[in-house]
């Protein structure tokens, strides 16, 4: 018998999270609902895979608005997507066995069926399946090409990382202390979360952003100036790294999660001409685009991860019915590192 013949009981229901309307400033409940549905078998060439957990990111939010930007908006009526993994439990694919764990893009409901070459087998023998989500999926790529090719740290640079207690934010200040930084000053929302920043994810010193005046803060603990800024937030850190940053210094810009929720024009930073005589570079990164450098990043995070020099942190909620709360949560800062839902399994 084949041994990518379907096996196991034949899966008839689940469930998945669908976009009921679009929100209009911060999203709500409302916005999403629930819903029981039939699971089709596998075609050939495909497998059903029963997902055990997804990611919630901030970039989600911009994909419930029906606007054009890099990537597609989620359709009304139709379940959300994104990062997940689970366990094939039935395939009609040679490549892909029962019961191998995989990594896909539809997140957001208990089950999906997908083609072959939409999943990705993961190595669950040198990681927890779910660090496929945070350090070593997305999340670490997203800080390791910031660091290394977008706004690339050199031995000695004075980093300075916004969201530092976040999913992408808590991973850079580990890997730029690994690429040779010299002082890694990251910014974070609450005494709690500073205090976790620094002796946690690599961080020198934090401020936090919660206490007002970040410009002061920050000037306070680079008095030299910063080499690189990785920016995960937007205004007002924006504004401060450029007052901060030293002649030829590097900004990537990966996101702006200040701005995510404004209903009217988000303003920029009022020193935007100090990148003329400073000579800076300001550059945006999608980490999609550089989905050739996981295999490179994948191989040395478990080298760091084996040895104790990087550290994954998870908050994790549970059940699939859950998920938008997360989601949501994400927006008034409850997470600590990368914030994951588990589906079971």
């Amino acid at each position: 018998m084949p041994t990518h013949a379907t096996s196991g009981p034949e899966v008839r229901l689940g469930q998945e999270v669908r976009l009921r309307s679009r929100p209009a400033g911060e999203p709500t409940a409302d916005n999403f609902e629930l819903v029981d549905v039939e699971i089709p078998s596998p075609a050939p060439g495909q497998v059903l895979v029963r997902n055990t957990w997804m990611s919630v990111d901030p970039y989600m939010r911009g994909r419930m608005d029906d606007t054009e930007s890099y990537i597609a908006p989620f359709a009304l009526g139709a379940p959300l997507e994104g990062g997940a993994i689970g366990q094939v439990v039935a395939s009609n694919a040679v490549d892909v066995p029962v019961g191998s764990t995989v990594s896909h893009r539809a997140g957001w409901r208990s089950h999906a069926v997908l083609d072959a070459v939409a999943v990705t087998p993961v190595d669950t023998s040198i990681a927890p399946p779910e660090h496929y989500l945070g350090v070593l999926g997305m999340t670490g790529l997203t800080a390791y090409v910031a660091l290394t090719d977008t706004a690339p740290v050199e031995e000695g640079d004075v980093v300075f990382i916004s969201a530092a207690a976040g999913a992408v934010g808590s991973v850079a200040g580990q890997l730029a202390r690994l690429l040779g930084a010299s002082r890694v000053i990251g910014s974070a929302g609450g005494a709690a979360k500073v205090a976790r920043a620094v002796a946690d994810f690599g961080f020198d010193a934090a401020i936090d952003y919660t206490a007002g005046d970040v410009t002061g803060q920050l000037a306070a603990l680079a008095p030299e100036g910063i080499d690189v800024y990785i920016d995960l937030v937007g205004g007002e850190h924006l504004e401060a790294a450029l007052g901060a940053l030293r002649r030829n210094g590097r900004v990537a810009i990966v996101g702006a999660i200040s701005g995510y929720n404004a209903t009217g024009p988000a303003h920029g930073p009022a020193n935007f001409y100090r990148t003329l005589p400073r000579r800076l570079s300001l550059r945006g990164m999608i980490v999609s685009d550089h989905a050739d450098r996981t295999s490179e990043y994948v191989e040395r995070a478990t080298g760091w991860l084996a040895d104790g020099s990087l550290r994954a942190e998870n908050t994790v909620v549970e059940g699939l019915a859950n998920a938008p709360a997360a989601f949501l949560s994400l927006f008034r800062g409850a997470n600590t590192g990368k914030l994951l839902v588990h589906l079971g399994g």
